[in-house]
């Protein structure tokens, strides 16, 4: 501001620093998610409440199907809800500074989704606990959910079917995985005419890559018909607990 006779006039500001100010905004986006996305839950849980690290039981997959089967309920709920959190975190902090600007339901601002990507890898490869961590289904699931409902809402149905069918959750995780680029790039040419923007398409293509990838010795076990099935029978836990396992 400058004072010129009694009347202040505002200073422009150089083009250049709107830029800067752009792209540290879009540095501090991939920072806090990627540092939020690498706080595993199903570590913390299993550290805090049983003195013991997920990863040595099972599947050894700091997951929550593995954290079902291994400590139970409770356990899960808590991976559950600490990992759906972060990822929530993860694209208000986008929201608070791009905006997620909705439109028919559906989250049309591009750094959301960036938000997302980088929430996921950083739960699949934490930086906190040597790059091994998750699959990256639940946080992806709850990226899905909050930056385009109406297509979340096609696959969580679809997966409900593919696992109540096929018992398994791999296949089920895989399955919507691989479908969520193509629902999404669905909904925008039926309700806006267009192809998604290109960011927005590219995020949740690598997110569908990234959950395939994860995925891949389940897909072997299935072709081998070694894979375990999901039980949510006590009886067939207790006598299978000890067993190879697929885990989200």
């Amino acid at each position: 501001m400058i004072l010129n006779e009694g009347i202040l006039y505002s200073t422009p500001i150089p083009a250049d620093s709107y830029l800067q100010i752009f792209f540290a905004a879009i540095i501090l986006v991939i920072l806090s998610s990627y540092l939020l996305g690498s706080v595993n839950t199903a570590i913390v849980v299993s550290k805090l409440l049983y003195k013991d690290d997920i990863r040595n039981h099972g599947s050894g997959n700091a997951g929550l199907t593995n954290m079902l089967r291994t400590y139970g309920k409770g356990a899960a709920a808590l991976t559950l809800l600490g990992d759906m959190l972060k990822t929530v975190f993860a694209i208000l902090i986008s929201g608070l500074l791009f905006g997620l600007h909705y439109q028919s339901g559906i989250s049309l601002q591009d750094y959301g989704y960036v938000a997302a990507l980088f929430a996921v890898l950083g739960h699949i490869f934490p930086i906190y606990y040597k790059f091994k961590g998750g699959k990256g289904v639940l946080a992806t699931a709850t990226a899905a959910l909050i930056l385009t409902p109406v297509p979340f809402l096609i696959l969580i149905t679809l997966f409900i079917v593919i696992v109540a069918m096929s018992k398994y959750v791999s296949l089920g995780s895989v399955s919507v995985a691989v479908l969520y680029p193509v629902l999404v790039n669905g909904y925008f040419s039926f309700a806006f005419g267009a192809t998604p923007p290109g960011i927005l398409s590219l995020c949740t293509i690598i997110l569908a890559i990234l959950i395939v990838w994860c995925h891949r010795e389940n897909l072997k076990r299935i072709s081998d018909k070694t894979e375990r099935k999901i039980s949510f029978k006590k009886k067939d836990v207790e006598v299978k607990k000890e067993e190879n396992e697929a885990d989200e």
